[in-house]
This record gives C-alpha cells, structure tokens and sequence, in this order.
C-alpha cells in the first residue's frame, strides 16, 4: 500500500488506524462528514474531505484526483442503544449511505475493500470463542447494518474485479500510546471509556448493567483489544488484499476475555481509587460471553500483537481521558 482513501477518519479508529499508515509512511486522504467524528483527531498529515460518503459527485472527484490502492471503510454510527431506538437512522447512515459510497468506488476502479464490520453480527451464540465460519445472528439494528452492508460486498465480489477483506472487531479499547488521538464521545456506551471517565471525575459512578449472567463473577465476558493492534491488523490484511487479490473475512480480538468486574478492578488499581458502582438490570439482548476465535488470522499472518496486555489498554485510555480533562 502506498495511498489509500479512508472513511471516517476523525473517529476513533479511524483516525489511529490513519496515524499507523502515516507512521508507515502512506499517504492517507480521509472523508468525514463530522457528524460523529472530531475535527481535533484528523492527523495534520492526512488530507482531509469534509463530505458525506454519499456525495457521488464529491467523492467521485476526490477518487479521480489520486490514485489510491485501496479504501479503509470505518464512516458509520455505531451506538446500539441509539439503533434499536432508531433503526432507519441506522439503516440510512450505515447500510444504505455505504452503499452509495462502494458502488461510486466501483464505478471509478477503487476496487479494493476493507471494511470495517463487528463481532456483534455473530450475536449470543453460546459459544465461548466465535469462530468467522459461525452462525450469524445479529440481534440488534446496529449489527444488522453492518451485515447488511457484508453481504452486499460479497455479492458485489462474485460478478466483478471486487476483492474486500471484513474485518469483524470485538471490544476495541485504548487509546495511542503517544495519546495523538483516542476515544471522544459526550454520551460513550463504551465500557472502558465509562470507566475511565468515572474515574477523572466527569461521571460520579460505573453502572454494571446486569450481574447475574452465567460467569464467574456474573458479569459479561468481553475480549477487548488495543486499538493501535488492530491499526497494525488493517495495514497487514491491506497488504495481503493488494498482493493475493484474494476476499476475506477476519475477526480481530485477541482470544482472551476480561469481565466487566476483572476490568473495573484493574482499573481501580490503575487509578489508585476505588470507583463508585452500581449494579443495574441487565440490557435487552445483551451478549453474555464475546470471545473471538482467532486461529484463522493467526493462521494467515503469524502475527503477535504489541499490547495484548489490560492494564496497558486501561493506563493508555485513562492517561488520554486525563489529557482531555485538562
């Protein structure tokens, strides 16, 4: 890879993953329509559109003014309490608006595809580990939209040049280690974010929503991976998309599962105080255990991942909340 088209670049992952490939030297021109995204997160090395993905006029003209080898697909909505109170929200932003922006890829030869999909399309399978080849369950609007948009990749692929790799993430968590960029959200859902805003003070306390689930301890069970690990997955599987021509699909996770307590007390130890909890009823249709299968990426890339550690995922996700607190 040597330039490549990525949306959603002033997210969270969007703009580490646009970091990593600058540090490797690519050249990264991003599209945010900054709905969700955060200006202040864009590398001042990328070039930034600021444009809807489903401005085929705009996106057609940036698309024709570079020569990019490949597109990093992450422009979406991702709340899944927000979607199930707001399905065509979702269907719109996330299916439909993706769509648009796959086929006015096709239509000027970007043909190259890694997209940035979820675990959660596996739903609550009983299984302690999912594995890619799994039965597909997705049990909210969120997860649907995002297989929705799978499926119309794979279609897509069978009657053209189209190659894509999916890339299915489990929990992604932290934040830079050199803190250029992290997770900003006024309202997060996310775990480790919650906690960790708890703990600088901008929430007076965690909620554990449900502590009766069939676990150890009786919270979920979630596998949570450090997301400049998962930057580095997309510029490997990038590579390997370039060189084979070959589609795909991957899950990201480490293979290794933390629950909601074993977190929250690593966390306490990290912050050296003793954050407020209170144990709420469980969430409509929330997963028990998400574990990822890792064997066929590892089967693939022989990879070892840098920061499979918790306590490095929760220092780096508390130093930049503290670092946005100042």
């Amino acid at each position: 890879m040597k330039s490549v088209l990525l949306t959603g670049g002033a997210g969270y992952i969007g703009s580490n993953v646009a970091n990593f490939l600058l540090d490797k030297g690519l050249k990264v021109t991003i599209i945010d329509n900054l709905v969700t995204g955060n200006k202040s997160l864009v590398p001042k090395k990328a070039k930034l559109h600021i444009c809807d993905i489903s401005d085929e006029k705009k996106v057609t003209k940036i698309i024709k003014g570079n020569k990019f080898d490949i597109v990093l697909h992450f422009a979406g909505l991702i709340r899944v309490d927000e979607s199930i109170k707001k399905p065509q929200k979702y269907n719109l932003a996330n299916y439909k608006k993706g769509k648009i922006f796959f086929e006015t890829c096709f239509k000027n030869n970007l043909s190259k595809i890694i997209f940035s999909s979820t675990a959660s399309v596996y739903g609550n399978n009983g299984l302690d580990k999912v594995s890619e080849n799994n039965k597909i369950k997705p049990l909210n609007p969120y997860a649907k939209t995002k297989l929705k948009l799978e499926k119309f990749l794979i279609k897509k692929s069978k009657s053209k040049k189209i190659k894509f790799i999916i890339l299915r993430y489990f929990n992604v968590a932290g934040a830079d280690p050199k803190l250029r960029t992290g997770l900003i959200s006024k309202s997060s859902t996310n775990l480790i974010k919650v906690i960790n805003e708890v703990a600088v003070g901008k929430r007076k306390k965690f909620i554990i929503n449900g502590n009766n689930y069939n676990t150890e301890d009786g919270t979920p069970i979630r596998d949570f991976i450090h997301v400049t690990d998962l930057s580095e997955i997309h510029f490997l599987v990038g590579n390997y998309l370039l060189k084979n021509n070959k589609s795909n699909i991957f899950n990201c996770g480490y293979g290794k599962g933390y629950s909601v307590l074993q977190v929250l007390n690593k966390m306490n130890e990290i912050s050296k105080t003793k954050i407020p909890v209170i144990f709420g009823k469980r969430r409509s249709k929330d997963i028990m255990i998400s574990i990822s299968n890792t064997k066929k990426f590892d089967k693939y890339f022989k990879w070892k991942p840098r920061f499979n550690d918790l306590k490095f995922i929760l220092n780096t996700s508390y130093k930049w909340e503290k670092k946005l607190n100042l």
